[in-house]
């Protein structure tokens, strides 16, 4: 059964940091590109960062570009990514997908995906 399982996240101020986790079982991890989307109240699906199936390429979306940092350990079968300087509107429920699996439909979730990690930035 593939999964994906996610920790991390909370509520933190402006300007803080968190770290996502997303551990990988029931495929081979090294294999696949991986995605964090995430989605605000009221709003569709935005891809936030990518990374290619070795770590080496990666994608950020302009609204996080110098602030978030996305990596893996496919010795691991992990995925993470590094929240820092967050600001309000990066308050969201974030996921883990395979970028295999998901289409950029803004309002469509890949039925494989992670449980979600709520991130709240909040003064």
């Amino acid at each position: 059964e593939v999964q994906l399982v996610q920790s991390g996240g909370g509520l933190v101020q402006p300007g803080g940091s968190l770290k996502l986790s997303c551990a990988a079982s029931g495929f081979t991890f090294r294999n696949y590109a991986m995605t964090w989307v995430r989605q605000a109240p009221g709003k569709g699906l935005e891809r936030v960062s990518t990374i290619n199936e070795v770590g080496v390429s990666t994608y950020y979306a302009d609204s996080v570009k110098g602030r978030f940092t996305i990596s893996r350990e496919n010795s691991k079968n992990t995925l993470w990514l590094h929240l820092n300087s967050l600001k309000t509107e990066d308050t969201a429920m974030y996921y883990c997908v395979r970028d295999a699996d998901y289409s950029g439909d803004a309002g469509r979730l890949p039925v494989i995906r992670g449980q979600g990690t709520q991130v709240t930035v909040s003064s």
